[in-house]
Order: C-alpha cells, then sequence, then structure tokens
C-alpha cells in the first residue's frame, strides 16, 4: 500500500494472491487498507476467484482426458503401480519407468521439456483425499535435474510426476534420485492433520450431524467444507479453536494403524467424504483420551500424511467461515508460522485503527474547542466519542455559519445571501440552508461547500417564492460556473457540485445575476 494514495484501489489479483497463496482472507485485506482510505478492486478479485473454481471444475478425477486415460492403463498394464515410500522417506532413488511429453511416450527429454514421469517407487504423495501433491526434484547419477511441481495419483495406483528439465536431460529407464521439498511437505503435515482436530471439535460442538463434505490440505492452509445449516457463529468457532488448540498443546503421538477396512470400521473411525477404501486401510488416530475412555479424540480412515506429533501443528486459527451451497459451510484455517503471522497482523491493523481513531478523537476536539465548544470528558469508546464529537462541531458549524444576517442583499425585489465555507462539510448544508431561510422568513440562500479542490453547492428558496424562483434553476447556473453537470431537486431545495472550488465565489455572482434577470 506504500505506493497507494488515498481513494486508489489496490489491483484485484494481488488481493487473491494473498488469499490463495498466503492464506490471508480478503475482508482483512481490506480492513488494513480502509484506514489508509485504500479500497481493494473486487471486480478482479471475483473474477480471479471464478478463474479458479472454474478450473478446479476442469481439473482430472485421474489424470486428464479419454486419450490420456488409456495411455495411463497401458503404463500401468505394462509397469504395474507404484510403490509410494513417502510416509516414511522424503528422499528415495527409483526408476524412470516411463516419460511422458505432449501426451506420448518418449525415449527422452531435454532441457525446458515439460514432462511427466512414472517411477517404479516414489516418496512424492499424488494428490488425493484433499491433500494436494508434493513438489520437489528429481536427479540423475551425472546431475541432470528435473523440477516436480505436482504429483498426481491416477487409477488408484500410478504416481504421476509433473515437472519440467532444468539442468541437461533425462531418458526413460534411467535411475534418479528423488527428493520432496521437506519444508512445504512439513507446512502440508501439519494442515492436513490439523485439519483431523478441526473436524472433531467442529463435531463436539455443533453436533454429530457434521459430517465432511469436501476439503484441502496445501502448505498454506487447511479448507474444511461440513453440512451444517446455519452460520457457525463466533462463539462456536472460538470453542472450536480453543478445543483444537488444547489438543495440539497436549502433544500427544499421531498413530498410524494398517489394518482390514471391516477392523477399523469396528474401532469407529471415521470415513472421509469421497474417498474409496481398499481392503486394507490407514487408521489415524491424534489426540487425548477423554475421561478414561480408550478411544483418543480423533480416528478417522486417511491415506494422508501426517505430523508426528500434535504439538509439530504449533497453533490452529479459524481465519474465515461462510456459505458455500445450501447446508453446506466452510471453515479456513492456518497453523504454525502462518497463524502467527495472521494474528501479528490483525493486531497491526486493530493498532493502527485505534491511533486513527485517536488522532481523529485529538482533531475533532481541537476543533470543537476552536468553534467555542467545551469537549466532554473521554467516555472510554473512542469511535462512539467521535460521532458525538462530529455532531456537536457540525450544531456549533451551523450556529456560527448562520447566527448573522448581515450578508443578506435584495436582487429583483428578493432577498438573498450567498456565501463561500472553506473546508466546510457538504451534508452540512441543507440545514444550514434551513436555518437562513427561517431567518430571512422570505428569500433565496445559495451556499457553496469547498474542500480538496472540489465544491458542493445547495440553493434553498422558501416556499412563498417558489412561484417565481426555482431552486433547480439557480443551482444548474453555479453547477456550470463550478464546472458540474446538471444538478437537482425541488423548487424549494436544489444541490449540485463541481471540481473547481476556486470558482466558487464567481458561482455565487452568477446565482446573482441569475436571480436579476
Amino acid at each position: 500500500s506504500a505506493k497507494l494514495s488515498k481513494g486508489k484501489k489496490l489491483s484485484g489479483d494481488i488481493a487473491f494472491k494473498l488469499y490463495d497463496t498466503f492464506g490471508f482472507p480478503v475482508d482483512l485485506t481490506q480492513d488494513a487498507l480502509k484506514a489508509k482510505g485504500i479500497g481493494v478492486d473486487m471486480g478482479v478479485f471475483e473474477a480471479c476467484m471464478e478463474k479458479q473454481r472454474e478450473q478446479a471444475r476442469k481439473n482430472w478425477t485421474g489424470a486428464g482426458g479419454a486419450a490420456t486415460e488409456k495411455l495411463w492403463f497401458e503404463i500401468l498394464e505394462q509397469c504395474g503401480p507404484t510403490e509410494f515410500l513417502g510416509y516414511s522417506s522424503e528422499i528415495a532413488e527409483g526408476q524412470i519407468l516411463a516419460l511422458i511429453k505432449d501426451d506420448k511416450k518418449v525415449e527422452q527429454a531435454k532441457a525446458d521439456d515439460e514432462v511427466r514421469i512414472i517411477t517404479n517407487q516414489t516418496p512424492f504423495y499424488g494428490e488425493s483425499g484433499g491433500q494436494v501433491g508434493d513438489s520437489g526434484i528429481m536427479l540423475t547419477p551425472a546431475g541432470d535435474t528435473v523440477e516436480i511441481i505436482d504429483t498426481k495419483k491416477t487409477l488408484g495406483q500410478l504416481w504421476i510426476h509433473v515437472g519440467k528439465v532444468t539442468k541437461g536431460k533425462i531418458s526413460a529407464k534411467e535411475a534418479v534420485e528423488m527428493r520432496v521439498d521437506a519444508r512445504r511437505r512439513t507446512a502440508i503435515r501439519a494442515n492436513h492433520s490439523a485439519t483431523h482436530l478441526l473436524h472433531e471439535a467442529l463435531r463436539r460442538v455443533l453436533g454429530d450431524h457434521v459430517a465432511q463434505k469436501g476439503s484441502l490440505q496445501d502448505e498454506n492452509r487447511t479448507r474444511f467444507d461440513i453440512s451444517h445449516p446455519k452460520q457457525i457463529t463466533a462463539d462456536e468457532l472460538q470453542k472450536i479453536e480453543k478445543i483444537v488448540n488444547d489438543e495440539i498443546r497436549a502433544n500427544t503421538e499421531v498413530v498410524t494403524r494398517v489394518m482390514p477396512l471391516d477392523e477399523a470400521r469396528e474401532t469407529g473411525a471415521m470415513a472421509l467424504f469421497g474417498e474409496k477404501y481398499d481392503d486394507e486401510v490407514r487408521v489415524v488416530s491424534m489426540g487425548t483420551k477423554a475421561g478414561g475412555a480408550n478411544k483418543v479424540f480423533s480416528v478417522e480412515l486417511c491415506g494422508g500424511t501426517h505430523a508426528r506429533r500434535t504439538g509439530d501443528i504449533g497453533r490452529l486459527k479459524i481465519i474465515s467461515e461462510g456459505s458455500l451451497s445450501a447446508g453446506i459451510r466452510r471453515v479456513e484455517a492456518v497453523t504454525g508460522a502462518r497463524a502467527d503471522a495472521y494474528e501479528a497482523q490483525k493486531d497491526q491493523t486493530a493498532k493502527e485503527a485505534q491511533n486513527k481513531l485517536a488522532a481523529e478523537n485529538k482533531r475533532l476536539r481541537d476543533e470543537l474547542k476552536s468553534l467555542g465548544g467545551a469537549p466532554a470528558a473521554p467516555d472510554g469508546d473512542t469511535e462512539k466519542e467521535n460521532r458525538r464529537l462530529e455532531k456537536e462541531i457540525g450544531d456549533l458549524r451551523r450556529k456560527n455559519a448562520t447566527q448573522s444576517t448581515d450578508q443578506v442583499k435584495t436582487i429583483g425585489g428578493v432577498k438573498f445571501t450567498g456565501r463561500v465555507l472553506d473546508g466546510f462539510p457538504a451534508k452540512d448544508l441543507k440545514p444550514m440552508v434551513d436555518d437562513l431561510k427561517s431567518k430571512i422568513g422570505s428569500g433565496v440562500v445559495a451556499l457553496i461547500a469547498t474542500s480538496e479542490g472540489k465544491a458542493s453547492l445547495v440553493v434553498g428558496v422558501t416556499d412563498d417564492l417558489t412561484g417565481r424562483v426555482s431552486a433547480v434553476d439557480l443551482v444548474k447556473v453555479g453547477a456550470e460556473v463550478l464546472g458540474g453537470k446538471g444538478g437537482g431537486g425541488r423548487p424549494d431545495m436544489a444541490q449540485a457540485g463541481g471540481p473547481n472550488a476556486a470558482a466558487a465565489n464567481d458561482a455565487v455572482i452568477a446565482i446573482e445575476k441569475a436571480l436579476a434577470s
């Protein structure tokens, strides 16, 4: 915002990046900039959101269209399933079994080629169960390098490494070392484990009707969709957060067991929305035991990667809650360092807002004193006090500006008073015009308020003269001099404005001439 001036707008795509990449809600961005008089281009932001939704709708459920799916079936039949090593390893060796470029198998790929790679085994997690795919690098013994930007899982058995050759060349059947981006994986694991704790906390606070309807866990945040018929209140969200953070602080071990599906169901493990399970499943348990019970806080069927202990999550902060569709709510949260950063930004925004309120309070008190008023003692609520001071100042301004009728002259048999009020709030003009109309009894009043180079004009005509003189006609004359267009209202009261405050006195003279003609 340092490069943006008051009245400008932050680009919507930057606001979207803050949300999508860093988990920073757009309403908090708006709050942070509001204090500086800067808005957010919500039209562009919403367009970016819609583009993301559209892309999500187009995303493959497996790994491509019909032609590509046929290719994956052929590769699976020829090479067999990929062995996933990522639960215990983030670095592993393997062999390239298939190299795909432009949806076709190739023997070799060179620098800058975009490729998809199938290996016999991999430590890279393939996107599934709401958890995003891993990124990292692949290296040949000669040092040739592929940047892996995503990992997909298709046909339930085949891991597809999506990447770009960044150095040298790679060949099919070549041995490679695979290194997962460990820092990113750690953040993803923390968010996925937090999702399990969040799921159970939602059920405990809102009720057993809560069921998962979708989720996303990446390195930035966890997004969780649930069945719930109404908005989750601030008090409920606070309780949910506390329950989760109590479990995080307990720092219990996250235990994963592999067992037959029927046995897992007998343990009471919750199945996740939209997941298909093999005969043998992974049961992930975490959290404390309640009241001596054997069952721990959270037990779910899950194929994702997780933190080793709940304390590794750090903390959880819910950053948004809203409606996704009828009966479906979306909760978004951040963990660890991102939760700390979110709270720090929130505190900073609140501090800046408070400082601004205090500065405005001092300015208002000084202005009230200069107008002859006596400010009351502060009552502790600065925002409420500022509203009261603004009202008192407005009343005093009007009183001071209308207590004298020395400027009244007679033009064509009609009393007229016209005044230019520098730095005067436009909203106070109409009440002042009414006051002056009452004081002169019969006549015409024209007041112009100027501020920051612009002018606001109000013309009033007492009721006994509206048959002869129209406030609408006179205000249009003044608006033209001020560089404005038109103006409108009623025969007894009309208003207009213009960008040329320097011509305010000329506008009053123009209205006098129109009244005389």
